[in-house]
């Protein structure tokens, strides 16, 4: 029982002077261009980012069990011939990069509530999805990507098909020599029997933290603090630092209440973002057990902003001079 109490003790004071001898990484979710027309990725530089995440798509229709991906279709950013040069334009302006797959389901779109009904099909599905991932894991082992992440959100194949992940884990590190994570669902974390074979928690943080219309800096801080308290808790059990794989709010009032989502309905309203912004930053950024972040999301082609005044993007907006200034830090 002694050498258990010393060797958990011993891991938890590793992973404090590690993280805290470790630069944040503060990055931003790129949006994949439908051309090869790359403009904005230098203009990141601006906001001291130091980390982009660079997401392929996959596709998959509902009740079907094969993974869908570098289709003509696609957009190509999107495709492996995309991703390549991106990854190539964002090292040549000095990030680093995560890669991050995506899966969106047709009919649907969130691949959370993706599930089959037979074990013949989640086979097929396995097998399907394992090589969309290798696929991209070996792009990110020849371009020496510092970040492969192994999946998105997938709520439920994590939920019936946990044995899978371990096993995709050794395939993944077989090839690739970078660190890995995983993004879970801000209300999913928890269930995810992973973690310790991975280098990070990836949580993607949309929380909902407030109703109000435009809540102020300080009552976001005070609905933040109880969720800290138990993602400081998760992190040391699990001996692993948390990251933020994606974090972000719409320029809108009531932001902050379901901010996994954009509300056409809602009035515009730079400040409640900024806000938003402000308090994740105080929060978190100070923590020894706290990786960073990648924010949500940054365009690098002027044909992918829609509904710009109440979209997530910070660019143009007040929320670009908040992460400025802790990304400074």
């Amino acid at each position: 029982m002694k050498i258990l109490f010393f060797y958990i003790l011993s891991s938890l004071i590793g992973l404090c002077y590690s993280q805290q001898n470790t630069p944040k990484i503060n990055g931003a979710n790129l949006v994949a261009p439908p051309s090869s027309e790359i403009t904005y990725i230098a203009d990141l530089k601006k906001t001291n980012t130091n980390w982009t995440a660079v997401i392929p798509y996959a596709f998959i229709k509902e009740n079907t069990a094969n993974v869908i991906f570098d289709t003509k279709f696609q957009w190509w950013g999107e495709r492996s011939e995309g991703v390549e040069q991106t990854i190539k334009k964002a090292k040549a302006e000095g990030f680093k990069i995560m890669l991050k797959p995506h899966i969106w389901v047709s009919g649907d779109g969130w691949a959370g509530d993706f599930t089959l009904n037979t074990e013949t099909d989640w086979q097929q599905w396995e097998q399907s999805y394992t090589q969309y991932i290798l696929t991209f894991c070996k792009i990110a082992n020849k371009y020496d990507v510092e970040l492969f992440c192994i999946g998105t959100e997938l709520r439920q194949v994590v939920k019936n098909r946990p044995l899978f992940w371990s096993q995709l884990i050794l395939k993944i590190r077989s090839i690739y020599n970078g660190k890995l994570t995983y993004a879970a669902n801000w209300d999913n974390y928890q269930n995810i029997t992973f973690w310790q074979e991975l280098d990070y928690i990836g949580i993607d943080s949309y929380f909902p933290l407030s109703k109000e219309k435009s809540p102020s800096i300080n009552s976001l801080q005070q609905a933040w603090y109880p969720i800290k308290t138990k993602l400081k808790t998760f992190s040391n059990c699990n001996a692993t630092p948390i990251l933020f794989t994606e974090f972000g709010y719409p320029s809108t009032e009531f932001c902050t209440s379901t901010p996994w989502k954009e509300t056409s309905s809602f009035v515009a309203n730079q400040r409640t973002q900024s806000n938003a912004y402000e308090a994740i930053f105080s929060v978190f950024w100070n923590e020894y057990w706290f990786a960073g972040g990648f924010f949500w999301k940054w365009h690098i082609s002027d044909t992918t902003k829609r509904n710009y005044s109440k979209s997530y993007t910070p660019q143009g907006k007040e929320a670009l001079q908040v992460i400025g200034k802790w990304y400074k830090k």
